[in-house]
């Protein structure tokens, strides 16, 4: 009796670290974003975005260390700004939205590397093929909005090589390069809010 008093007095004065239980937060679409870009012809960059995708953060330590992660974005809400390039990159030649009609995330471990930045690892699944990505987290704080939600903001990025998920469609340039470069990076700015 004496040490569960004793343990109860070291948690009331801070002693002993205590965790909330499990906490699940739900992606605000309409102040989030995911994002991509690749090189295009060598010189220049190409952006592009997806808009529909949902997204689920599960944390019970201060610390993020058991984060869980799970992202599920729709291949057919691509967007380039351009019909006919939205057209190409659905059909089977890039996405294959028709067979394929998610990506999906999901984490396996996070590292800390600072107070507000960590590296984040799991599976990417695209065009049916599992790899495992790494992602670099920063997290930018958590507030109470006006109406009583709270809400948590953070932005992850990666780059990963298409080849690796049989994306291979290409041509190559009369002066050497790709049209489509190999490498899409790729940035999520999460604006997540706690579930009651």
């Amino acid at each position: 009796m004496k040490k569960i008093i004793i343990s109860l007095c070291l948690i009331g004065f801070g002693v002993i670290p205590v965790f909330a239980q499990s906490q699940t937060w739900k992606i605000d679409p309409a102040h989030s974003s995911v994002r991509f870009t690749v090189r295009h012809m060598v010189i220049s960059e190409v952006a592009g975005l997806f808009k529909e995708y949902d997204a689920t953060l599960i944390i019970s330590k201060k610390d993020f260390s058991d984060a869980k992660l799970e992202v599920t974005i729709k291949t057919h809400s691509i967007d380039t700004g351009n019909e006919d390039r939205d057209i190409s990159l659905i059909s089977d030649s890039f996405f294959n939205a028709e067979k394929f009609p998610t990506m999906k995330f999901k984490s396996n471990s996070v590292e800390p590397i600072d107070e507000n930045s960590f590296k984040l690892t799991g599976d990417l699944t695209l065009l049916g093929v599992r790899k495992t990505v790494v992602f670099e987290a920063s997290y930018g704080g958590t507030i109470t909005d006006p109406y009583g939600n709270k809400r948590s903001g953070w932005q992850v990025s990666t780059t990963i090589n298409r080849f690796d998920f049989g994306m291979n469609w290409n041509r190559l340039l009369d002066a050497g390069g790709l049209i489509v470069g190999e490498e899409i990076n790729i940035i999520i700015n999460a604006e997540f809010i706690l579930q009651k």
